[in-house]
Order: C-alpha cells, then sequence, then structure tokens
C-alpha cells in the first residue's frame, strides 16, 4: 500500500493507495501517530483502496478517537461498494463521517 500524505495547515489529507491488511496497518499507525499533532481536519482519501482489514479498520479507530480527543474532525471520501459494505457491516459507518 501507498500512503501519499497532503497538508495545509491544520488539515491533513492521507490518500491510500492498495490494500490495507495487517502489515500496512502497522505502517498507517506509524504514519497517524506521528502526524496529526496540530491536525483538526482529518481527511483519508479512499478513492484508490481496494481492501480494507480488521487491522486497518483498528488504525481508522485510533485516528476517530485522537481527533475526538483533539476536538477535531475526521472524515472517509470516496469509498468504493467493496470498503464501504465493511464499514457497513462492522458498524463504522454509524460512527465515522463518510463523504463522496
Amino acid at each position: 500500500m501507498e500512503i501519499r500524505r497532503e497538508k495545509n495547515g491544520n488539515a491533513l489529507t492521507l490518500h491510500l493507495i492498495g490494500r490495507l491488511a495487517v502489515k500496512e496497518a502497522k505502517e498507517l499507525d506509524q504514519v497517524v501517530r506521528s502526524e496529526l499533532a496540530g491536525v483538526t481536519d482529518l481527511t483519508f482519501d479512499l478513492a484508490e483502496l481496494s481492501y480494507i482489514a480488521s487491522a486497518g479498520l483498528r488504525v481508522l479507530l485510533i485516528a476517530q478517537d485522537m481527533m475526538d480527543d483533539a476536538g477535531g474532525s475526521m472524515k472517509l471520501l470516496h469509498v468504493n461498494a467493496t470498503v464501504l459494505s465493511v464499514l457497513n457491516l462492522t458498524g463504522f459507518s454509524e460512527f465515522i463521517k463518510i463523504e463522496d
């Protein structure tokens, strides 16, 4: 998986490309923990994410918790049908903002 970062002031967009399985989730977790200082607007652009495993969901949950603690916001953009079905089945779509 490739992670592209786009930072603008207190806004950070992470573009996830490929598959988000266990190995990739560890890398994403490190990025999230190191890049969120001072960020109040976090966006994950999932337009090119083809798969997400439970380890990836865990990282999204951690990021959401960090943003809640910081008084910020988090959203997922461009979620394809496969990833969206996982988010719906696991209940993540109930508490994570998802936009087209």
